[in-house]
């Protein structure tokens, strides 16, 4: 069984998920870490549980996602993994750091670019690479069939869609992405976002305004 445990953490109050195994290995996945406080719990969480921290991801590259990312790279010797899509959304975040007031450590470039439809492994455990475009061009969903959950990052949220009116956002991409990739998932499978609640692929399909 995988274990998932996350944080949210920065003004954003972003979702930083940590996916566990049984032999304790763990991907780390947006790690939005800001504040010392955070960063420091983080840590101490990881030494605590005694994980191995095999892989850093990015569901994509805005600013309160990426936060954490060289602390979790020169931490744990991990090469962040990003598609290839978001490269300038990465390229640009110091930038978005600096209109919002939210100067950070900027995040090492990629080791390698995610593909879509590329299998990601955690012990006897696969998440599938989702292409899911629209709230920023190379965004992608981490799909687990075996264990039925979905790190979606902001495209889906409970009740909600993720924003589109920053750059390289579009609200129709979006809308097709959710459709063809998450909608298609068993109605069973737990979707965790990028912020706030857990919820499912059935009860969005019934429920979510945003696509009736």
């Amino acid at each position: 069984m995988i274990e998932i445990k996350y944080f949210p953490y920065n003004p954003f109050e972003e979702n930083t998920y940590l996916l566990i195994n049984e032999k304790r290995d763990c991907i780390i996945i947006d790690p939005g870490c800001y504040f010392e406080e955070e960063r420091k719990e983080l840590l101490e969480y990881i030494e605590k549980e005694g994980l191995n921290v095999t892989r850093l991801l990015n569901t994509h590259c805005h600013l309160d996602h990426i936060f954490g990312n060289r602390l979790i790279a020169k931490t744990f010797n991990v090469g962040l993994e990003i598609h290839k899509l978001e490269q300038p959304v990465l390229d640009r975040s110091p930038q978005a750091g600096a209109m919002y007031n939210v100067p950070f450590e900027p995040s090492p470039m990629p080791a390698r670019y995610m593909e879509e439809g590329e299998k990601i492994t955690l012990g006897a455990y696969e998440l599938e690479v989702l292409l899911t475009p629209g709230h920023s061009p190379g965004s992608v969903s981490f799909y687990c069939a075996q264990e039925q959950f979905v790190i979606a990052g902001d495209v889906l949220f409970y009740q909600s869609i993720g924003r589109t009116d920053l750059p390289g956002g579009h609200h129709q991409t979006l809308l097709n992405s959710i459709r063809q990739k998450l909608f298609v998932l068993p109605d069973a499978v737990k979707v965790y976002p990028g912020h706030g609640p857990a919820t499912t692929i059935g009860f969005e399909k019934l429920h979510n305004p945003f696509l009736k």
